[in-house]
């Protein structure tokens, strides 16, 4: 079936789209919180908390540079976490539809 064959609006009207997109959603905001609160709380801690900040680790290391530094893990990790959920979870739910996206109307 060609493309433009497709009936777009059943397809979006379909339960299984829509559950595909509710949790999709959630789950994108989800990860959009938390990436945005561990952010700001760089700003927050060296502007309120500079005492916990300046505490020395190892060397020239201390708390808000590994807080600072951190912040590249936590977004590999958030990238790592979509990525796993998308493979697994979202791409099953997208090609059960579309094996069957030619059956909507």
């Amino acid at each position: 079936m060609s493309k433009s064959a497709m009936n777009w609006a059943a397809i979006d009207a379909d339960p299984r789209f829509q559950k595909l997109h509710k949790r999709k959603t959630t789950f994108l905001w989800s990860l959009m919180i938390i990436s945005m609160v561990y952010y700001f709380l760089l700003p927050i801690g060296t502007a309120y908390f500079q005492d916990i900040f300046k505490i020395k680790i190892w060397g020239p290391f201390n708390v808000g540079l590994l807080f600072a530094l951190s912040q590249f893990i936590v977004a590999w990790a958030i990238a790592a976490i979509y990525a796993n959920r998308a493979n697994t979870e979202f791409d099953a739910m997208a090609q059960e539809i579309i094996n069957d996206a030619h059956n909507i109307k």
